[in-house]
């Protein structure tokens, strides 16, 4: 579904991503494992359009996306939920699940979202910067998949969050992929959140992909602190 192929960004005049090739396919979640810093971040924020790419190929259903406006790739179905949550704090759960659906079902996929995400049911009419950071994780969440997106790019949705919802995320997560075939490439310093996700991990280090292992190798402690210090 996703591909990219030596993709080059970086912030004006300086470069943090260095030939990144990846592929994402249907019903795929594809784990970036990294240090702070090692353009992680970067490589999500290229993918969506936000940053430019200065050189390299970004394809989405072997069409190439790489000078696709934000907006145009969303309608196209890929899903951004940025670290830091994103929501808009002074609409309601409710408003902020309704921009979502804007690019889905409408009221019927709010509905339909809703019941996927019980704990935002007595929610929908409290604004965004009044729900606790957990709550805003989930609500960031659903408002991506309000939009019925195939591809989600997800960075690092266990900062910060306590276990107990960590674990409904999962959960929701791989409740997602499998309804829907959706394909996910998922940004996280959490191995257990890794482990419990990905098919497929990849190690990002000063802006390239060092290596790529099965979620099992990550018990390879020798391979990890190698490539990462973990």
């Amino acid at each position: 579904m996703l591909e990219a192929e030596e993709l080059r960004s970086g912030y004006g005049s300086i470069p943090i991503l260095h030939g990144v090739s990846l592929r994402v396919s249907a019903g795929e979640i594809v784990g970036v494992l990294g240090h702070n810093g090692m353009g992680k971040t970067t490589l999500l924020r290229t993918l969506i359009g936000e940053l430019p790419v200065t050189r390299g190929v970004i394809r989405l259903d072997r069409a190439d996306i790489t000078r696709v406006s934000m907006a145009r790739r969303a309608r196209l179905g890929v899903g951004y939920v940025p670290q830091g949550r994103g929501i808009f704090p002074d609409l309601t759960v409710r408003e902020n699940l309704q921009v979502g659906a804007r690019l889905g079902d409408g009221e019927r996929g709010i509905e339909e979202i809703v019941g996927s995400f019980p704990i935002l049911a007595p929610l929908l009419d409290r604004r965004g910067r009044t729900l606790s950071g957990g709550e805003q994780q989930i609500l960031a969440l659903a408002r991506c998949l309000a939009g019925r997106p195939r591809l989600m790019l997800l960075d690092e949705p266990s900062e910060g969050i306590q276990p107990s919802i960590v674990e409904q995320i999962i959960d929701h997560l791989r409740d997602f992929r499998q309804r829907w075939s959706l394909a996910i490439l998922l940004v996280e310093q959490n191995l257990e959140v890794i482990a419990a996700l990905a098919t497929r991990v990849l190690l990002m280090q000063k802006g390239e992909i060092a290596a790529e292992l099965s979620p099992a190798g990550l018990n390879d402690r020798a391979l990890v602190e190698e490539h990462l210090g973990l």
